[in-house]
């Protein structure tokens, strides 16, 4: 990963982690050592079916500092629209709108569909709902002020990440 590169990779996870400076440290890490990162992360990255370096795993370890810090929700590709709201409400980042959990967790849409419904939902509160891509069956969901929405998608692009928005785009 050339050094452009690696400056977008930290400033994704330090939009995402503002105060919580483990978790840029901790995408680097991967990406400057990834032998001792698969190491020290034996057991975890094991679940993922990680047992070796590839050009992904400093993503990987991104999304899993940002999980351990209350910042990352995983939910499966099929899970129930109250599970993802449970585990979307529960993150540090989530908005404290009452008002606008109760209706997102009735829903009764696919996933999918769900999440593009919630994103469209959170702008009103000024919050973007965003997807990690990891190339798996799961979304890694995180949420952050809406104004952050496309600089996280430009600086995931240029680190050589997908990460999409929820909902129409803001404006």
């Amino acid at each position: 990963m050339t050094a452009p590169a690696r400056d977008a990779l930290v400033a994704v996870a330090t939009l995402l982690a503002p105060d919580t400076p483990e978790v840029p440290a901790r995408a680097a890490g991967a990406l400057d050592d990834p032998g001792a990162y698969l190491r020290e992360h034996a057991g975890r990255l094991d679940d993922r079916g990680i047992d070796e370096p590839f050009a992904g795993l400093p993503w990987i370890a991104l999304v899993d500092a940002l999980a351990d810090h209350g910042l990352l929700a995983e939910v499966d590709w099929k899970e129930d629209p109250g599970e993802i709201t449970a585990r979307l409400r529960a993150l540090r980042s989530a908005p404290r709108a009452d008002e606008l959990w109760p209706a997102l967790a009735a829903s009764e849409l696919p996933t999918y569909d769900f999440l593009e419904a919630a994103g469209s939902r959170l702008r009103g509160t000024g919050t973007a709902l965003a997807v990690l891509d990891i190339e798996s069956d799961c979304y890694p969901l995180v949420l952050l002020p809406a104004v952050h929405a496309q600089p996280l998608v430009a600086a995931a692009a240029a680190a050589g990440f997908t990460a999409e928005v929820f909902g129409p785009p803001a404006g």
